[in-house]
């Protein structure tokens, strides 16, 4: 059995905790805390070892603590690094690296520059094979991520017609759990996005992806909306649908009003978070004018990663076929049956 360290305890690391818990492969050491707040008790609450930076000892006092990040890791074969954006890369050079650690970096990191994590950007659907045998590897984000399950299935079928992609992220400010972030009455632009080039990290550097994004006043999910281009007629909507029947993660929808529609509703799927771990195919959306398809889909933000986070895991830890790896992620996060509930509960009325 191996030995996993979750080192960072938000959105990513509460919820990839929680579904390691019930894998029977993974011994879970405990989670990482660096902040002395009310999330260390719920740790606890749930089953988990708390361990903080040994030079934070005395402010943690008042815990229950199990002992040191530094001491943790000297007893771990991968370490998940679920901390905040560019902590990461501290991380990597001031405890993985000196430990010989295996170690996976969420979205919020680089793969390009003098701060890259890595120089494999992971999705499991384009490149999984690729991270077998790998030290370090960054998950790419929801967003990155997202894409990646509408491009590649894609590519698959028309590769010979596609002409162009143009994305526009409608990206949500905050997410459900960060009741302490505002979320101001705005819509604010984003220079040069850094998800189009993330993207090509794993679709192609010379794919022609073009993405602009802005932010606006929610926190529930995001929403993408693409344009296709093909080379002639584009498809009927039926065809682009009919690709993503089986597709892992992908849910097709007919009659949800908006992206808090379908999160209300995985609240009442009996899972371990309020997440559909998927996209969700808006179908009544998608129109086919000429030779172009316009489509738009939501982007689960808080959990999509998270079943990418275990397949990755059991690419560089036990170096899995892709076939057991979805076969074993799929025993633990249900995600057929989510998506089927999903599409049975926003089903086409006529």
């Amino acid at each position: 059995m191996k030995k996993v360290f979750v080192n960072g305890y938000g959105s990513i690391g509460s919820r990839i905790t929680s579904f390691l818990q019930d894998d029977p492969e993974i011994s879970l050491i405990g989670v990482g805390k660096y902040s002395p707040d009310e999330d260390v008790n719920m740790a606890i609450s749930h089953g988990l070892n708390v361990y903080v930076p040994e030079r934070k000892l005395n402010d943690f006092k008042n815990f229950k603590i199990s002992g040191t990040i530094e001491a943790a890791l000297d007893d771990c074969d991968l370490v998940i690094d679920a901390a905040p954006g560019g902590y990461g890369f501290k991380n990597k050079k001031n405890l993985y690296e000196p430990k010989n650690l295996m170690a996976i970096y969420q979205g919020g990191e680089t793969v390009m520059g003098n701060e890259a994590v890595s120089d494999l950007l992971f999705n499991s659907r384009v490149n999984y094979a690729l991270a077998i045998g790998k030290k370090h590897v960054m998950q790419g984000s929801c967003n990155v991520t997202g894409m990646g399950r509408i491009l590649e299935p894609l590519k698959d079928r028309f590769a010979d017609r596609l002409i162009r992609f143009d994305v526009t992220l409608v990206r949500r400010w905050a997410d459900i759990e960060q009741i302490d972030k505002q979320v101001p009455d705005t819509i604010e632009m984003t220079e040069s996005p850094h998800h189009g080039d993330d993207v090509k990290m794993y679709f192609g550097k010379d794919a022609p992806l073009f993405v602009r994004a802005i932010k606006v006043p929610t926190r529930q999910m995001h929403l993408h909306i693409m344009d296709i281009r093909f080379n002639g007629q584009a498809p009927k909507p039926s065809e682009i649908h009919d690709i993503f029947t089986n597709e892992f993660g992908v849910a097709t929808l007919w009659t949800a009003k908006g992206t808090k529609n379908v999160r209300d509703f995985a609240k009442n799927m009996g899972f371990n978070f309020p997440d559909t771990n998927m996209i969700h195919i808006h179908a009544n959306m998608t129109v086919s004018i000429g030779d172009t398809i316009q489509m738009m889909y939501s982007d689960d933000q808080t959990g999509i990663v998270i079943p990418e986070n275990h397949m990755l895991l059991q690419a560089m830890l036990f170096g899995k076929s892709y076939d057991d790896a979805f076969s074993h992620t799929e025993s633990i996060f249900h995600m057929k049956e989510k998506k089927q509930k999903l599409e049975t509960y926003f089903a086409r009325k006529n």
